[in-house]
């Protein structure tokens, strides 16, 4: 396989353009599908008797809360329906369960992670710390830092250093720019997370239910297991010992092809399809207007170009292998470290070929 250039990477977007058109049918069907099944397992969890059963329904709404995000993510790049009306609106709706203001998240990830995609500062998601900054820090902070990387923390990763920080009421050192729809998208979610806990507590009152056991399986439960997922999706997407990581703008330039700062996460029996086809990121960041149910073919046809690659199976081995050896990162020396500062990668620029299936062992 050969190199990625400029040129033909615009020659290798064109390949897959056939795939941004948008299904308003099927746009449609998703919503409806997908509201239908949080909202009537919402109130399974409401009215079953069973605690074993509303955990379980807790659980299904996390999930389902990833799939609603997953189409408001769509929706957020113009991609899920032909009007952008539609999507402005019908992104806002789907994007409520997971408590996301629309316009913050349009902001930080199609201007700041898509634009600027593993350039330190530039993109926050997942931006590995270097061994002098981790020294850095606080006791505390080091040991959340931690956490985060060690394969547990996830969910809590998202949840405070993305949800909290830059989705709702940004922090001013976070999001420097301030604008009132930031606000009026903070206070769309706020009030619907009331009202979502509200109808909780009310149904309790009203049938002698235990609140706590509720607003646990109904609230709590589902939006930590969001959390998690989103956590862990996007570690994955980003995260990788041949994946390379910049501080430099000019050398991140120069290396820059669109698809070598990303892994195709692939699963067994295609169980990608149970979080709306988010694994199919290389194509995804090649062309974000290819919408999530054109997004397999799209990726596909990349698949059989001869274009540099990342591709990674899904196995207890990788995910125990990346959350040990991605801990801290030397830009100079394009490698990862551990906490200690031992090297546990090789060096990960760009290379010709790269197309694997599983993590080499440092």
């Amino acid at each position: 396989m050969g190199d990625l250039t400029p040129l033909n990477r615009v020659a290798l977007k064109k390949t897959i353009r056939v795939f941004r058109h948008s299904s308003d049918a099927k746009a449609i069907a998703l919503c409806a599908l997908d509201l239908a099944v949080f909202a009537g397992t919402f109130a399974g969890v409401l009215f079953w008797e069973s605690i074993g059963l509303k955990v379980l329904g807790g659980l299904i709404m996390g999930l389902w809360i990833a799939r609603l995000f997953i189409i408001g993510h769509d929706a957020c790049h113009q991609a899920f329906f032909s009007n952008r009306r539609a999507n402005r609106w019908m992104g806002r709706v789907v994007f409520l369960p997971s408590l996301t203001a629309y316009s913050l998240w349009e902001a930080g990830h199609n201007l700041g992670h898509h634009v600027y995609t593993n350039l330190a500062e530039y993109d926050y998601v997942w931006t590995p710390t270097s061994k002098q900054a981790y020294d850095a820090m606080p006791a505390w902070r080091r040991a959340l830092e931690r956490c985060y990387r060690s394969g547990y923390g996830h969910g809590a990763y998202y949840l405070i250093e993305l949800w909290w920080k830059r989705l709702l009421f940004p922090r001013t050192e976070a999001m420097q720019t301030q604008t009132t729809s930031f606000t009026a998208d903070s206070m769309l979610v706020s009030v619907f997370g009331i009202c979502w806990v509200a109808a909780l507590i009310g149904v309790g009152l009203a049938t002698g239910q235990s609140i706590v056991l509720l607003v646990a399986c109904g609230f709590v439960l589902p939006f930590l297991t969001w959390n998690l997922l989103m956590g862990a999706v996007i570690y994955f997407h980003h995260t990788h010992p041949d994946i390379a990581w910049y501080d430099d703008i000019d050398e991140w330039e120069a290396a820059r092809d669109g698809v070598s700062g990303t892994v195709l996460i692939t699963f067994p029996l295609r169980l990608g399809r149970m979080l709306n086809n988010i694994m199919e990121h290389p194509a995804h960041h090649l062309d974000v207007r290819v919408p999530l149910y054109h997004i397999e073919a799209a990726q596909r046809t990349m698949n059989e170009q001869n274009v540099r690659l990342l591709e990674q199976r899904l196995t207890w081995k990788h995910l125990l292998e990346c959350t040990r050896r991605c801990k801290l990162y030397d830009y100079a020396a394009h490698r990862w470290l551990d906490f200690d500062g031992e090297f546990t990668s090789e060096r990960v620029l760009p290379g010709p070929t790269v197309r694997q299936q599983s993590v080499t062992n440092a």
